[in-house]
């Protein structure tokens, strides 16, 4: 029997809110949302007055807790919605639909994977690496931000992946620079078959043309605003050269969160 991947609409709990760095981390309850997700999903969060809902990344899955199965999100605080989700208190009711989106593709066979992520948004790589390395997989691991407080997960993920580099554009931990300052170098290190990459359109852009200059392939989790999640607004145009050449727009949610590198239309993003 194939696997149900239908996303579901949930009431969710919060079950326990805690403060990172310039992050926040939610443990939720949202029953079938676990059972259903692959790396790379995300879920649709309603706030209270907007329409819009608010997309969050998944960062790990639990198929059994104290709670039963959750899920944890990271966000960062920036506008109303995220500010509201982020001052939710343990026992808060959410209104949640997921799991939403294409999700990575991973390899038939183990090889060797080079996985770039920056801030809040490097959250759906921890899932994806954990899945590579049941496959065999060398995974390698860049973490990157604007300074230390934005990281996410940096000593998590040393216990998961064959290595890790820190980059933080203000030097305070690891490299410093930009992403796009040193991926060609952590690519060949890492001799990559495939890069994944989630962040900025600045460091997936990078990224993908690393992976291309290299040989390599290329997957990109990208960020934009999702009025809806499910498809229905078409509010999420992302501008992609097809299979055929012919150059389309198609849903970010939909058709996406995650696409080739080498058929995003970066310079019409």
């Amino acid at each position: 029997m194939a696997e149900v991947r239908t996303p579901v609409h949930v009431e969710g709990e919060v079950v326990v809110t805690k403060r990172v760095g310039a992050h926040r981390h939610l443990t939720l309850t949202a029953p079938g949302v676990p059972e259903r997700f692959r790396a790379g999903n995300f879920v649709a969060v309603s706030v209270p007055g907007h329409v819009a809902r608010r997309a969050l990344w998944i960062h790990r899955v639990r198929a059994s807790s104290a709670f039963g199965p959750t899920l944890d999100v990271v966000l960062e605080p920036r506008g109303e919605g995220t500010s509201w989700l982020a001052a939710q208190p343990v026992g808060a009711k959410v209104a949640i639909t997921g799991p939403l989106g294409r999700a990575f593709a991973l390899p038939k066979d183990a090889v060797s994977c080079l996985l770039v992520g920056e801030g809040y948004a490097a959250a759906p790589l921890f899932p994806l690496a954990e899945r590579l390395r049941e496959r065999g997989c060398a995974v390698s691991l860049v973490v990157s931000a604007t300074d230390e407080s934005h990281l996410l997960s940096a000593l998590e993920a040393r216990r998961a992946v064959r290595s890790v580099t820190v980059v933080t554009a203000d030097g305070s931990v690891g490299q410093r620079g930009q992403v796009a300052d040193h991926v060609d170098d952590l690519l060949r290190r890492a001799g990559a078959d495939v890069v994944y990459a989630a962040g900025p359109t600045d460091v997936l852009r990078a990224c993908a043309a690393a992976a291309e200059r290299a040989g390599a392939w290329s997957q990109v989790a990208l960020e934009s605003p999702t009025p809806c999640g499910t498809g229905l607004c078409h509010g999420c145009p992302l501008p992609v050269a097809g299979e055929d050449g012919v150059d389309r727009v198609v849903r970010a949610c939909t058709e996406g969160p995650v696409i080739r590198g080498d058929r995003v239309r970066w310079d019409a993003l």
